[in-house]
């Protein structure tokens, strides 16, 4: 029902399987540490790899024991721009040198997102699609190196990359020096899974993309070939642990929402053929593709999206899976296996896009998405927080969830519920009810009221649309919130009704953000929870503390 016979399509043919060690590649082969060695003390490096997937593995170690083992480390100085986040191999040991000064544009690892939290790491958060025009148009420091994983160079400067797209163009294109690792571990068969285009900035040209299969780039990056100073042979999967199965909480949430959709669908406002879906990473978001998978009245599906991570299987197992658009292919060890196994048949329903794509508000917008992500918290008005414990400490970022959910035509949705935040976070210390998802005042607000429609729980579905803001509140209440917390939310609505001196969104300052101050105090934010103790600064520090490590350990 999607497919357009007047559209001229990219050949899927494969690629040849014999030795891809070209004499090109073989006059540029180097060790990792060789390679290390080159880099200058004082580095900004821009590498490969999106949440994470297809991103350099040794070389980044190579520098980091590089800097162990010199006679004066605090002369390093490093500058990491990625896609996302990336795997241990790069965020991990960069961060653990003690060299690492500035990080953008996201991250989720738990030594850089403590050093980050402390003081000792630069984090710049940003829309992902903001990240190639600020640095193309010279906001950041220049790049020095640019390191990529690839599975094939060829003499003429043509890269291949591996399970993502992500800015690498652009920091290749920009960087003074170029270091490929060639990862063996992918074969030659992911040539082609690639859609390379980078837009130009300041002429106001459309991006030629109306449906999620439209091809407009090059399956490969194209560089002078004179820029490669060394090429290092690897044979590593991507380190992603892959993701818990959803609980019951998250199938309930993804069968509010399919419910929603097929209400949506009887009513006229999304066709019958459904629109391409966008899934942020976790639990909510592969039980919503389970739930379609297992679901008889969806039949086909369509994804524009950053991330494809297993989930993607039971689409492809239920045939329903027509096209997916992404920049990233984040698969568990198991995943990428079954991925190069059936490479061949798969091909043709995958398009791996550069970043300053897959994020573009352009395309987004013109293709019509339904768009789905989590939240760490939400208040009463649908304000939301995606990246903030306590308003204070960073959890991950705000990554590309602001790209899509601003842009999304039809439907932006925010996942949350009591039990699981953000998808897969604080399981362990929200199982007896002490932290509620929903509270009268976001602590810090990623995406305001006017970007979020629709809000889902493991309670139900509050459509939005079309409310004032008091018309929100008594909805989200009543829909969203958790049986413990309803009441308690409803005294302070009414409360804040009662003492605001304006009534369009009824707030009381005094108590807005009580709830977080009795969580920092007591370990809850339910009165009935409170320990009988005067709080004092470590206690308070030790609560963001617990929050934040719990919820590292369950991305």
């Amino acid at each position: 029902m999607f497919y357009r016979n007047h559209l001229i399509k990219f050949s899927y043919r494969c690629f040849s399987s014999e030795s891809r060690i070209n004499s090109f590649i073989k006059s540029k082969l180097m060790s990792a540490e060789d390679v290390a060695e080159k880099f200058p003390e004082k580095v900004t490096i821009g590498a490969s790899g999106f949440t994470p997937a297809g991103y350099p593995k040794v070389i980044p170690g190579a520098f980091a024991q590089r800097i162990k083992n010199s006679k004066n480390p605090e002369n390093f100085s490093i500058n990491l721009y990625t896609g996302a986040s990336t795997g241990d191999e790069l965020d991990g040991v960069l961060a653990r040198s003690g060299r690492l000064k500035l990080k953008i544009p996201y991250q989720s690892h738990k030594d850089l997102r403590k050093l980050i939290n402390q003081g000792k790491v630069n984090f710049i958060d940003m829309h992902l699609s903001h990240v190639s025009k600020y640095i193309r148009e010279g906001m950041f420091p220049p790049i020095d190196v640019a390191i990529v994983e690839a599975c094939d160079v060829t003499s003429d400067g043509r890269i291949y990359l591996t399970n993502s797209s992500g800015m690498s163009g652009t920091y290749l294109s920009l960087a003074k020096d170029i270091y490929i690792e060639l990862n063996e571990a992918h074969p030659l068969d992911m040539k082609g899974l690639h859609d390379i285009y980078l837009p130009e900035i300041h002429t106001g040209r459309p991006i030629n993309i109306d449906y999620v299969d439209d091809r407009i780039g090059t399956p490969y990056v194209r560089v002078n070939p004179e820029k490669i100073k060394g090429i290092v042979l690897t044979n590593k999967y991507d380190s992603s642990p892959g993701f818990k199965k959803p609980d019951d909480a998250s199938f309930k949430i993804a069968n509010h929402l399919l419910d929603f959709i097929l209400d949506e669908v009887e009513h006229g406002r999304i066709p019958k053929t459904l629109l391409p879906f966008q899934s942020g990473v976790g639990n909510v978001a592969n039980a919503v593709l389970a739930c379609i998978a297992q679901d008889n009245r969806f039949k086909s599906i369509e994804m524009y999206t950053e991330v494809i991570q297993d989930s993607i299987f039971d689409l492809i197992d239920s045939d329903k899976l027509r096209f997916a658009s992404t920049t990233a292919l984040t698969f568990s060890s198991e995943g990428q296996k079954r991925f190069h196994n059936q490479l061949h048949d798969l091909k043709s329903k995958f398009i791996l896009r550069s970043m300053e794509i897959s994020n573009n508000p352009e395309v987004i917008r013109r293709i019509g998405l339904i768009t789905m992500n989590t939240a760490l918290e939400a208040d009463i008005y649908g304000n939301v927080n995606s990246t903030h414990v306590l308003g204070s400490s960073m959890m991950n970022g705000i990554g590309g969830s602001g790209d899509f959910t601003r842009n999304a035509v039809i439907i932006r949705l925010f996942f949350s519920n009591l039990f699981e935040i953000f998808g897969v976070f604080f399981v362990k210390i929200t199982k007896d009810g002490k932290i509620s998802s929903f509270v009268p005042m976001v602590s810090h607000v990623d995406h305001n009221e006017h970007s979020v429609q629709i809000m889902v729980s493991e309670q139900g579905l509050a459509d939005l649309r079309a409310k004032t803001p008091k018309q929100r509140a008594e909805l989200i209440i009543e829909k969203c919130v958790h049986p413990m917390y309803k009441d308690l939310l409803r005294d302070y609505f009414q409360h804040a009704q009662r003492v605001s001196f304006g009534q369009h969104t009824p707030h009381d300052l005094k108590q807005a953000l009580s709830w977080h101050i009795r969580l920092q105090e007591t370990g809850s934010m339910h009165p009935d929870h409170q320990a009988k103790k005067e709080p004092t600064s470590k206690d308070t520090e030790k609560a963001a503390q617990k929050i934040d490590q719990t919820a590292a350990t369950k991305k």
